[in-house]
């Protein structure tokens, strides 16, 4: 079936590889230049990322180990979306899960697409306050210590590199905006 994707025309889509997580697919396309060609997408399952701020002006980070990068990362609180979830249900679930807390008030701000080109992985972001902590619920493949600095510090590390995860960065640098412009 052919089918328009803005000024590509897509002849044929052929699924390539799927697992619960991603799924890779090969497009037949008549390129905007009218010339033939293939295109490559992974689409991801869509998620969210978390950044939670105490009353202390404090942010709760995690330092875990992730596997396509063979390293720690320090990020804000992310996961994925299950199928027919709300992306705020599934926020509030993923930091319940990896930290233990939960949120009184929940601010969205934004969705972000980290990798435009031939990822599709929407990111929805929040921010969470009033805060109250628990039992964390990590998952078998999760190995998460919980990182607690000032705001001040996160904002900072997310231009200086000891952040490096996309919806992290823009997740830290809005919140800090949104705050900015709150106060």
């Amino acid at each position: 079936m052919i089918r328009k994707n803005g000024p590509w025309t897509i002849t044929d889509t052929q699924i390539k590889y799927k697992n619960p997580w991603i799924e890779v697919r090969e497009d037949a396309v008549v390129r905007p230049d009218g010339k033939p060609g293939i295109f490559g997408v992974v689409r991801m399952k869509p998620g969210v990322s978390v950044l939670a701020l105490d009353a202390d002006d404090q942010v709760y980070l995690t330092d875990e180990f992730h596997y396509a990068i063979g390293a720690r990362s320090l990020e804000v609180v992310s996961g994925g979306i299950d199928e027919g979830e709300d992306p705020l249900e599934a926020a509030k679930r993923e930091l319940k899960e990896e930290l233990g807390i939960e949120a009184g008030t929940w601010t969205p701000l934004g969705v972000v697409n980290p990798f435009t080109t031939v990822v599709e992985s929407p990111a929805h972001l929040f921010l969470a306050m009033d805060l109250s902590f628990g039992p964390r619920q990590l998952e078998g493949t999760e190995d998460i210590t919980a990182v607690r600095v000032p705001m001040a510090e996160a904002l900072q590390m997310a231009m200086d590199g000891r952040v490096t995860h996309g919806p992290s960065c823009t997740l830290i640098l809005k919140a800090a905006e949104f705050l900015r412009k709150k106060r």
